[in-house]
């Protein structure tokens, strides 16, 4: 019985994978969640010039989840490429998540970062915590720009991050594939939401809108990939309340072919990759199954 299992053009020890915007702004965080078991990490988005993102607080807990009004702050592809050579040299599976104003500025960073090493990038067009000139995460015409433009300028994978915010998730995710997209990451925050301090009787964040994630966007995650699954041929990495090995093995089943950890390691700690790797290979022996693999799409009958 084996955990190991592929992504495109990644072989990979597990099929779970650090989720964009958690820890992914430093080679030696993401190196970190690497060696605690993720298989693959993802950077935190990155655009072609640096951004400084919203001011304090940007991030709350919640009952059930966190809203976060981060704003995109990075330091931009120039001075990232450092953090990306720093990955690769350890030989690290790595994901470049990229953002820009136009389709011409991701395709650029999509660039320099494959020239520093990056094995995929994942176009993110979908951020509900900012404010898009274009609405690329839900009309079927500007997301096939974004993409065609961007496969143009590069040789490696390019992966679209859908956002749960749409009439119609299927038909975003296949004009996708359409496209050219080579896989997809499903699904982005969901909202923005809004908390508001009683007391202060004002938002609690300072931009007064964010993105939730957590485990209350987990059955809303779960069924953005399965219905994706049912639309498309190419693999799906599926993000949103994975805290456990079961919700890694259920969002599989839904179609994912790897499992996005990230607000889990606000709930536990880092370690928490290597916790679910663990108990979904006893799961795996437990209930007879010889890969990993096997529970991709076994929810569709």
């Amino acid at each position: 019985m084996t955990i190991k299992t592929s992504f495109l053009n990644m072989n990979l020890k597990n099929p779970l994978v650090l989720s964009a915007g958690i820890l992914g702004v430093s080679a030696s965080t993401m190196i970190r969640a690497y060696n605690c078991g993720a298989a693959a990490v993802t950077t935190k988005s990155i655009s072609i010039t640096p951004r400084q993102g919203h001011k304090n607080p940007t991030v709350i807990a919640y009952e059930k989840g966190l809203m976060n009004a981060v704003g995109l702050s990075n330091p931009g592809i120039g001075a990232f490429t450092e953090e990306i050579k720093k990955i690769r040299q350890k030989n690290i599976p790595l994901i470049l998540n990229t953002i820009g104003k136009t389709p011409q500025e991701m395709a650029q960073v999509a660039k320099k970062g494959e020239q520093a090493g990056a094995g995929i990038i994942e176009l993110n067009p979908s951020c509900p915590n900012v404010t898009h000139e274009k609405p690329y995460a839900s009309d079927p015409k500007l997301l096939k720009e974004l993409i065609t433009t961007v496969k143009k300028r590069i040789k490696i994978p390019v992966i679209v991050k859908l956002s749960p915010n749409v009439e119609n998730i299927k038909e975003i995710a296949k004009s996708a594939e359409q496209a050219g997209a080579d896989g997809i990451t499903a699904i982005n925050t969901v909202g923005p939401g809004m908390l508001i301090d009683i007391a202060a009787k004002k938002p609690v964040l300072d931009f007064k809108t964010g993105g939730i994630s957590g485990p209350a966007i987990r059955p809303i995650a779960v069924r953005c990939v399965y219905d994706i699954y049912e639309t498309v041929k190419i693999p799906i990495i599926g993000t949103g309340g994975i805290t456990s090995a079961n919700d890694a093995i259920e969002m599989m089943m839904a179609g994912a072919t790897l499992a996005g950890i990230g607000s889990a390691i606000y709930y536990h700690d880092i370690s928490i990759f290597k916790k679910i790797a663990e108990d979904m290979e006893k799961w795996l022996k437990q209930n007879n199954y010889k890969s990993v693999e096997e529970l991709i799409g076994a929810a569709h009958v």
